[in-house]
């Protein structure tokens, strides 16, 4: 028996942003190997599969890729339905690469379902488009994590070359992401955002200049830094409020 490893995007948190093949797939699910930070409302949709925990999180023990990978083959040679559920979207900053590699040469079926990405979840919950006709036509998603091994990260040309940009992984590096995109001549003046746990109820935004970015602490949940100059109005109207505020 061989079936079939369904790559699945969990999208950014709240359960009702799946899509409804992912909702459809882990009902049918036998055996679920999931990220850290998955939704508990997500998980409950795989209600007779076994759920694995296989997540990975910067400066903690984790599960390695390769044994992740065997275990996705050796599952699907028991089970006709196997879920690899991943936070976002499987093919954007999901390691699918590896396992689709993987699994292709030991002969199984691999298919995957995308999922919202934290990127676009948080332009939704600002209502803050990633574009914007005449001032914001290219977007760069960039992660300035590099795996030991791996070559170097090309991501600061990629956020100088782009109106708007996302950093995935980066909140807690945001003193050297700051400190390396002015370094590269990216105006320190830049307006940021820094979302947590987009699309969920605990969701927190903030909002600064770039060279304020280190001084945004976060609570340590999921979070993303977006940056460009389309959030520059909401960042003078959020420093007014302040400045009202204070008296």
């Amino acid at each position: 028996m061989s079936g079939t490893v369904y790559l699945v995007g969990a999208g950014p948190g709240a359960s009702d942003l799946l899509t409804v093949r992912a909702a459809r797939l882990l009902g049918e699910a036998e055996v679920v190997f999931h990220d850290a930070l998955i939704a508990g409302d997500v998980l409950r949709l795989a209600s007779k599969a076994q759920k694995i925990s296989v997540g990975k999180r910067c400066g903690r023990h984790s599960t390695a890729q390769r044994f992740i990978n065997k275990r996705l083959a050796d599952a699907a040679r028991g089970h006709e339905v196997v879920v690899r559920l991943k936070g976002g979207d499987p093919m954007l900053f999901g390691r699918a690469h590896e396992e689709i590699v993987y699994l292709q040469a030991q002969g199984i079926r691999v298919e995957v379902v995308p999922g919202v990405t934290a990127a676009l979840a948080a332009s939704a919950e600002l209502r803050i488009p990633l574009t914007r006709r005449g001032a914001a036509r290219t977007v760069a998603f960039v992660t300035p994590r590099v795996a030991a091994g791996e070559r170097e990260s090309r991501w600061i040309a990629s956020v100088l070359a782009a109106d708007t940009a996302a950093v995935y992984m980066g909140a807690g590096e945001a003193h050297a992401i700051a400190a390396a995109l002015i370094a590269a001549g990216k105006p320190a003046s830049t307006p940021v955002a820094l979302v947590e746990e987009a699309s969920l109820p605990g969701m927190r935004v903030q909002y600064s200049m770039l060279r304020d970015l280190p001084r945004l602490a976060t609570r340590g949940g999921p979070a993303l830094i977006l940056m460009g100059d389309v959030y520059g109005e909401v960042l003078l109207d959020a420093v007014s409020s302040l400045r009202s505020a204070i008296g």
